[in-house]
């Protein structure tokens, strides 16, 4: 694939070559001529074959973790966050020095300590990363997946969004098992609070703790909004809520 720097915005196919606009801007492939009987089968594709099956594994893997962090995801994400995943979900597989080529999955990646580094911090919203938008330190209780704030001041401790009258702080802990599919947690009852110069402590619990085996995910969710006739508003639809991923085990 390769990207198109002409001046001709071209979409459509030209002899070998398919001509497409995607979320990079215009791009160029070459088709495929190919069988999908022959890939299966033809032994001078079995590099391919593994390719694709460690490719599913990595997919399935990312549709899992945004399936179980769903109720939170929804209100903190940007249109690339699928393909973001994705990518992660590659880098930990290939951290597999247990199986074979073809036959490496995420599940066995994240049993390494580097494979849970790949996923800790991550931004479901790059346009409001957790770093940039949450200025106070926390403590992330990993045994029981609360989350406390320590004298957290609304007006000082956070990198508001222009109109933001107030914010919400919500918390997950989440089980996903990616051999099986399954998943388990629960997530904490939301802190409103106005954005001013109060000093609250915060602390969140959730509803229900994992249960079964599986990587255990502890997330924050920061949503803002907009007091307009004593009723709060999501501000531009959440373009500027932060979900992140604050610890993997």
């Amino acid at each position: 694939m390769a990207r198109n720097n002409g001046i001709l915005k071209i979409e459509g196919t030209l002899q070998d070559l398919t001509f497409y606009k995607g979320q990079d801007g215009y791009l160029v492939k070459t088709k495929s001529g190919v069988s999908r009987k022959r890939i299966l089968r033809d032994p001078a594709f079995a590099r391919t074959r593994e390719n694709l099956a460690e490719f599913t594994d990595s997919a399935k893997a990312g549709k899992m973790l945004r399936l179980a962090m769903n109720e939170l995801m929804q209100q903190a994400k940007d249109n690339r966050v699928t393909s973001r995943l994705m990518q992660k979900m590659s880098g930990i597989q290939k951290l597999d020095s247990v199986n074979l080529r073809g036959k490496r999955t995420v599940q066995q990646g994240l049993t390494t300590e580097e494979g849970k580094a790949l996923l800790e911090n991550f931004n479901f919203n790059e346009r409001a990363p957790m770093e940039s938008i949450l200025l106070a330190q926390y403590n992330v209780d990993e045994q029981n997946g609360d989350i406390s704030i320590a004298g957290f001041i609304p007006g000082l401790n956070l990198y508001k969004p222009e109109g933001a009258t107030h914010v919400s702080l919500r918390s997950a802990f989440i089980s996903v098992n990616f051999s099986t599919g399954k998943f388990s947690g629960g997530v904490s009852p939301a802190e409103n609070l106005i954005i001013d110069m109060s000093k609250t402590d915060v602390l969140l619990v959730p509803d229900s703790v994992p249960s079964g085996a599986g990587n255990v995910f502890i997330l924050l969710l920061v949503e803002f909004y907009q007091m307009v006739n004593n009723t709060q508003y999501p501000l531009r639809n959440g373009a500027h809520n932060s979900l992140s991923i604050l610890s993997v085990g």
